[in-house]
Parts: C-alpha cells; sequence; structure tokens
C-alpha cells in the first residue's frame, strides 16, 4: 500500500495537527504501508489559474512548472492520500486548497454521470484511492468540523475517490499543555496509531477508534477559561 500525507499545518511537525497525524502514519508504517509525507509550507505550490491549458492545450499537465510537479505522480500511484489540516475558517488551510485546486489535470473536461450527478471522469483510472482527513481545531465541540467534512467527501466524489474517514480532534488547543503536566490522554494517540493500522491491515477504520481520537479531553466551561487566559496573558506581554 502506497500512502501520499501531505500536512498543510504551517507550523508543520511541531503542530497539534501533527500530534494526531504522526501516529497515525507511524501505525500505517508498522503494518507494512509505504509512506510519504509533504509539508506545504516547504512546497512551492502557486494557485490555479483558471486557464484551462491542462485540459485542452496539454491535457493532464499543468503550465506552471512548480513542486505540483513532484506530487502527480505520487497522488496518481497511491492507494491512501492524507489530506492533514487544521481547521481554518472552516475548511483547510490556504496552502491545502491551492494544492487540492490544482488536482484538476488529474480529470478530464468532459461530463458523465455517477450516481445521477454530473461529475468529471478521472484521467488516470487505474484505481480509485481513498481520501483520509486529519483535523485539529482549537473551538471545544468537534461539531466544527462538519463543513470541512462536507466539503472532503464532495472533494472525494469528484477526484472519483472513495472517503475512507477523519480523524478529528477538536479543542487541540489543550493537548500541549495537558501532555506538559502528565495528563491521561495517551489513549487518544494510541487510538491514532490503530486507526492507521487499521486502514493498512483492514481497508477501513472502526468508528469506535475514530470517537476514541476524538473524545472530550475537559469540560468546555474549564477550557475556554483557560484558553481565554492563555491569550490575556500574551496580551499583556506584547504591552509591557
Amino acid at each position: 500500500m502506497k500512502v501520499l500525507a501531505i500536512n498543510s499545518s504551517p507550523r508543520m511537525d511541531k503542530g497539534n495537527t501533527a500530534l494526531i497525524l504522526n501516529p497515525f502514519l507511524e501505525g500505517m508504517k508498522e503494518a507494512g504501508a509505504e509512506v510519504e509525507l509533504f509539508y506545504t509550507r516547504k512546497l512551492n505550490i502557486n494557485p490555479c489559474t483558471g486557464e484551462l491549458n491542462c485540459w485542452l492545450k496539454t491535457p493532464g499537465k499543468c503550465y506552471q512548472n512548480d513542486d505540483m510537479n513532484i506530487l502527480y505522480p505520487r497522488i496518481d500511484a497511491a492507494d491512501v492520500i492524507v489530506f492533514a489540516t487544521p481547521l481554518y475558517v472552516d475548511g483547510v488551510t490556504g496552502p491545502m486548497k491551492n494544492l487540492i485546486d490544482r488536482t484538476i489535470p488529474r480529470v478530464e473536461p468532459f461530463f458523465e454521470l455517477r450516481d445521477e450527478h454530473c461529475r468529471h471522469p478521472a484521467r488516470v483510472k487505474t484505481k480509485v484511492p481513498k481520501f483520509v482527513l486529519v483535523s485539529n481545531c482549537g473551538f471545544w465541540e468537534k461539531e466544527n468540523f462538519d463543513p470541512l467534512i462536507v466539503f472532503m467527501k464532495a472533494f472525494c466524489k469528484n477526484a472519483s475517490a472513495e472517503f475512507a474517514g477523519a480523524l478529528l480532534r477538536p479543542h487541540g488547543e489543550a493537548i500541549p499543555g495537558m501532555l506538559e503536566i502528565g495528563a491521561p490522554i495517551d489513549d487518544i494517540f494510541e487510538a491514532a496509531k490503530e486507526a492507521g493500522s487499521q486502514l493498512a491491515k483492514e481497508q477501513k477504520m472502526s468508528q469506535e477508534t475514530l470517537d476514541i481520537v476524538s473524545r472530550d479531553l475537559l469540560p468546555k466551561e474549564m477550557y475556554i477559561q483557560i484558553v481565554n487566559q492563555y491569550f490575556q496573558q500574551c496580551l499583556d506581554e506584547l504591552e509591557k
């Protein structure tokens, strides 16, 4: 199994998104998957300019010579593509959206009906890749991920891919502090690793395992108080 993972957190492996992504990928590796991880912050990926050369003049190839040329063959070869992003204004980060927009050359300009819905047929039709979402959110409620889930599922349909599931970590801002004081949250990282192992071995992840990744860390009111105190301290330091 070939796995392509893309982390669009600006903090890369130091961010809260990586705290969930890394054990997930470790579980896949230990189960025998071949994993490549890229950070959008280290890639030069320009926005789509919408001139449609990739459909008309140079089919399947974007005229822009940037790091998407590194990713295109890996996207075509991947059995699983992992999109890891912190939640930014109800969606993916800007660099991740640029990357997703630039996958347009992987589909044909023509229309076909799939499940009675207009779609673009895939240009490379050798396999149906699985897409996985890994996301972290500062807000307490898990429901804040709902718009992102809708987007990712729609993207899967348009890309002729299968949505394999999501590892979601609400109120992720609490994790670093809880790790610092030794709070009992190792089960979250163990569940993320187990989800990776399940996907590599069984081609699916159990909802029970995904629920552990998303479980409550502390009461909502307490979390709000802690976060507000932290940012107030940051503001006070800036004013000194």
